[in-house]
Order: structure tokens, then C-alpha cells, then sequence
């Protein structure tokens, strides 16, 4: 097993088989960035909350990297200051899956299917997807890297959600440690969770690039953090969304530095 989670996860790390269209949400009402296939009928959609104080361009390598294999990705740009408001960024969480879903992308080829939707994020965006999903009952898939607490919390959300979730935490994370966020987080999970460690992980591993921020926050981008949280949110989605098992060889196992602290409904994870 842990041979072929190997082989898995060297495959999902590398860019899928899709030509991928990078594009402006502001087109459409809702400043942020969006990345699809360049073509697809009844494709998934993710909506993607960026962590604290960060630009939804430090993740694009993320979103090119889902689109790639075949989903369509919305980031809002939104709530990107210091006294963003939890509860607004996870209605614009919503209203991307409600863009991605209602308009027509790239020249008339992309169109998403309302029964695919997911939502993933970092840090504060983390949060607010679980935020998003224990309010709106089309989202079928939840994932967080380094998830942090918000108001209204989403730890007390997590009991409201009742489909599949990953969530991520970082060893290294000063910020937003596991076993104050991740770890409450996924025991108070309402479905099919798992929760994981990376343990060569910081608090802003999962980010692209420099920033500014990195004088306030701790941490900094770190390639293999990125290279295995890409592999496994791949993984994940494919999965949960689409019902492509090639992942689950990597869902189910250690591999990469990644180890399963915790995982309950497993049964229905597993049949997702």
C-alpha cells in the first residue's frame, strides 16, 4: 500500500491532463481569480478562502494545479485585509460556487454541475469553508490546510456538516496549531472526516511566492509543503466529487510526511 500511495502521490502532484484557462472574477461581479479547463460539460467546482492577510495569487499554483485535472476553481478576493469578516467571506465563498455554476466560462465550453460543488481553503479561509458548508447544502466536499478558528466559530459549524472533509494541520504551525483548530475541528466533524499532519509544515507552507506579510506571520512558502497538500486535495475532490479512486491509495495512508492522526466514518468516506 505504502508503495502504490508513493506512485499516487508522485502522479497527483504533477499537473493533470487539462489545458487550463486563468481568468478574472471581477468580470462578473466578485473580485478574485478563476482557473477551469479550457473545456467541460458537468464539470466540479471548488471554491477556494484565502488564509489571513494573503492575495489569492499566493495560492495559483493550487488552482492551476486542480483545473488541470479537470475541476473549475473560484478564489475570491475579498475580506483580504485585517479585520475581515468571517461570516461575509464565507457568503462570498458561496456566491463563487453560485458564479461558477450560473455563468457560462472561458468561450460557451465550461459548465458545471450544481451536484459537484465543493470548498477549500487556508487559515482563515479554512474556516470559513467550513463556515460556507454548514450553511449551504449543495456543497458536497470540505478541505482545510492549517485551519484557523472564526467568528462565528467554525468548530461549532463543524457539527452542522455532514459531508466528506480533509483537514490539514501544519507540525511547525505557531499560528494556528492543531490542537487548538484542526484537531477540535475534525472530532466535531458532523460526517466522514480525516485529519493529517505534514510535518515539515509552517503556518504559511501552503502559500506561493514572498509577501509582506511574512514581517507579521510566521513561516514562509515551502515547495514540498505545496507539492503534498496539492497531491492530497487532488486526491480528495477527485474522490469526493467526481468518483475517481485513483487517489485512494494515498487517502488511505501515511505516505509523504503526512500521517492520519484522525479519521471517523471512514465507511463513508470511502464510498463517497
Amino acid at each position: 500500500m505504502a508503495h502504490n500511495a508513493k506512485k499516487v502521490l508522485h502522479e497527483l502532484a504533477q499537473r493533470g491532463p487539462h489545458d487550463v484557462l486563468h481568468g478574472d472574477l471581477a468580470l462578473v461581479g466578485l473580485p478574485g481569480v478563476v482557473c477551469a479547463p479550457r473545456s467541460g460539460r458537468g464539470l466540479a467546482a471548488i471554491a477556494f478562502g484565502h488564509g489571513w492577510l494573503q492575495p489569492p495569487r499566493r495560492y495559483v499554483r493550487l488552482l492551476r494545479h486542480l483545473a488541470s485535472w479537470g475541476f473549475v476553481v473560484a478564489a475570491p478576493a475579498t475580506h483580504a485585509g485585517p479585520f475581515a469578516s468571517h461570516r461575509m467571506f464565507a457568503a462570498d465563498l458561496r456566491t463563487a460556487l453560485d458564479v461558477c455554476v450560473g455563468v457560462r466560462l472561458g468561450e460557451g465550453e465550461i459548465s458545471v454541475d450544481e451536484r459537484k460543488l465543493g470548498v477549500a481553503g487556508h487559515a482563515m479561509g479554512a474556516g470559513c469553508a467550513v463556515l460556507a458548508a454548514a450553511e449551504d447544502p449543495r456543497i458536497r466536499a470540505v478541505a482545510g490546510m492549517a485551519p484557523a478558528e472564526t467568528m462565528p466559530s467554525a468548530i461549532g459549524a463543524a457539527r452542522q456538516v455532514s459531508v466528506p472533509g480533509l483537514q490539514l494541520a501544519a507540525a511547525g504551525d505557531l499560528l494556528s496549531p492543531a490542537r487548538a483548530n484542526a484537531e477540535p475541528i475534525s472530532s466535531a466533524w458532523g460526517g466522514p472526516v480525516q485529519l493529517r499532519t505534514l510535518r515539515k509544515a509552517g503556518h504559511l507552507g501552503f502559500t506561493e511566492g514572498r509577501h509582506w506579510s511574512e514581517l507579521l506571520l510566521h513561516g514562509k512558502s515551502h515547495h514540498g509543503t505545496q507539492r503534498l497538500s496539492r497531491a492530497l486535495l487532488t486526491a480528495f475532490f477527485l474522490r469526493t466529487l467526481v468518483g475517481d479512486k485513483r487517489g485512494q491509495p494515498l487517502l488511505s495512508s501515511d505516505a509523504g510526511g503526512a500521517s492520519i492522526d484522525e479519521e471517523h466514518s471512514t465507511g463513508a468516506l470511502a464510498a463517497a
